[in-house]
């Protein structure tokens, strides 16, 4: 296999960015400098900045990353004149697809993978998978607007929404954890909005078995191997 075919395969990297690490002379075949079109076989060693690239092999390998996503950031690879996640991720990881969605204005835990299995077993319905969030009201939600949003569910233009509410602190009624299991385009913004609350702050803090714990705003890390059935 042609070299920069070999690197763009294992690491994501467009076949022009590899071809520019090459001629910067980042790249070693055999601890050797390449030759021009060089071809590599199974019992060579390449390195791209001393660090031995593995062959990537998409049947059997798979990546997953977690990132805390900012405000401000879209969940796309065109952002139409926005910033996209993509902007937070080096040009390695852009071959990854998101799990579900977060909208501009929300931040917090975000999936991307390559594991096809993993995506479709995190969002179809089906499974009801469980996500948590963190929501600041732009005033205090009334009892019998909890009542109806935990008990009864609110009634939006595509079907019932039930969400389970808990108090972040106790006499502040403004700020709520939310656990859900489906994951309509916006639904809880729309459940509380059609009661007449603003939602001033949406965070996902978990995503299945998966948590964002400490990771900062705008970071990402390797996700823990899992399996798409936990």
């Amino acid at each position: 296999m042609r070299l920069n075919k070999y690197i763009a395969s294992s690491t994501g990297l467009s076949r022009r960015a590899v071809d520019e690490t090459i001629a910067q002379n980042r790249v070693l075949v055999n601890g050797q400098l390449p030759s021009p079109g060089q071809q590599v076989t199974k019992g060579d060693t390449v390195t791209l900045d001393k660090v031995a690239i593995t062959r990537f092999d998409p049947t059997v390998d798979t990546i997953t990353i977690m990132l805390n996503k900012p405000v401000g950031y879209v969940v796309s690879r065109d952002g139409q004149g926005n910033r996209t996640v993509y902007d937070l991720l080096p040009e390695e990881l852009h071959h990854l697809k998101p799990i579900g969605r977060l909208d501009k204005d929300s931040s917090g835990l975000l999936l991307l993978t390559t594991d096809g299995d993993l995506s479709h077993q995190l969002t179809h319905p089906s499974f009801q998978k469980t996500k948590q969030y963190q929501v600041d009201l732009d005033r205090p939600l009334q009892p019998l607007h909890r009542q109806m949003i935990s008990d009864y569910g609110v009634r939006l233009e595509d079907g019932p929404s039930k969400l389970q509410l808990e108090r972040l602190q106790d006499s502040d009624d403004t700020r709520w954890g939310v656990t859900m299991q489906e994951g309509r385009n916006r639904q809880i913004r729309r459940t509380f909005d059609s009661l007449g609350y603003s939602v001033k702050k949406l965070h996902r803090t978990a995503f299945g078995n998966y948590v964002l714990g400490d990771l900062a705003a705008g970071k990402y890390k390797t996700a823990p191997v899992k399996s798409a059935h936990e």
